[in-house]
């Protein structure tokens, strides 16, 4: 593979994503503007990766281990070149919280890796590459959060194998998180789940999830909220999350269209119409957590239709 070498080094903004948007299990996913991880790449002259943090996380060193790490060492196979990466983070979307913290760090490694090897992947090809550090983090490769991550917005993806990822346009939309100071472990929120689904409720799934996809596509908020139920993987992990019964029923009250757990948890999401409902609805999570006393963090923000920024460049 012939490549041309222009820059050095890349800094990128890696956002957090919500997985599953309720009732899309594994094959829906949303990107947000905010919280983002800060990535810095840059290019090295021999074949390895080299893995730092400046944010206190306790994230492994060894790159077959990282989430960032793991999907370079792919592509350094694949290239076959003596060209290796040294990966900078600055983490600001908690591991464990929810919203895509594995994800951003190794999408924002791949797409800051392609762009210092003058682009000569996909999109597609990036996500490829990203699911191996998804692999490292939960022991599954999946696509959910590393789908928005690189594509922005909403996605669905039909297919893991073969990878078939499809762009859902999507109205505006206003996002509220609150992130329980708690942690699910992916890994954990999955063993949990139900081996076998009645064929009753896979098929109000199914509805549900045909409804949400037509409600973006259409700007239909009504069928979005309408749409936005899971009854197959919400009754299980919300047993995990301390509120979560009350802070949806208090967030609808308050305006929302609707929303619930983000990815295996412990963060809670609701979808708005309008930033002025968006906030009532970040008033009513807090008050909820504040009431039991669970120290928590809460972000008011929107979807982001970019994913993973390159914000600097340096010149070779």
């Amino acid at each position: 593979m012939n490549i041309e070498f222009h820059m050095k080094e890349i800094t990128v903004h890696a956002p957090a994503t919500v997985a599953n948007l309720v009732c899309g299990f594994d094959v829906l996913g949303m990107c947000l503007n905010e919280p983002y991880d800060i990535m810095r790449v840059r290019l090295l002259d021999k074949k390895e990766i080299l893995i730092r943090s400046t944010d206190g996380y306790n994230l492994p060193a060894d790159p077959a281990q990282n989430t960032a790490g793991a999907p370079l060492l792919s592509i350094l196979e694949e290239i076959d070149q003596q060209v290796g990466f040294e990966v900078i983070i600055s983490k600001q979307i908690k591991p464990g919280s929810g919203i895509g913290s594995s994800a951003a760090s190794a999408a924002g490694a791949v797409v800051a890796a392609n762009s210092l090897l003058g682009n000569i992947f996909s999109k597609e090809d990036m996500v490829r590459f990203a699911m191996i550090g998804e692999k490292v983090a939960s022991g599954v490769k999946h696509a959910d959060n590393i789908s928005p991550c690189i594509y922005g917005g909403i996605t669905l993806i039909r297919s893991i194998f073969p990878l078939d990822i499809v762009p859902i346009p999507s109205p505006s939309l206003y996002v509220t998180v609150v992130h329980p100071q708690i942690e699910v472990r992916t890994s954990d929120a999955r063993q949990i789940l139900r081996k076998e689904v009645l064929l009753k409720d896979a098929i109000r799934q199914w509805g549900n999830i045909g409804g949400l996809v037509a409600g973006l596509i259409k700007n239909d908020y009504d069928l979005i909220g309408r749409s936005l139920e899971d009854v197959i993987i919400e009754p299980v992990r919300s047993m995990l999350i301390p509120g979560f019964d009350k802070i949806k029923q208090n967030c609808k009250a308050a305006g929302a269209l609707g929303g619930g757990i983000s990815g295996s948890g412990p963060s809670i999401f609701m979808l708005s119409k309008n930033e002025a409902t968006a906030n009532a609805v970040k008033d009513a999570m807090q008050e909820i957590y504040t009431d039991i006393g669970l120290a928590h963090h809460v972000y008011v923000t929107t979807v982001n239709m970019e994913g993973v920024k390159i914000v600097n460049a340096v010149s070779s």
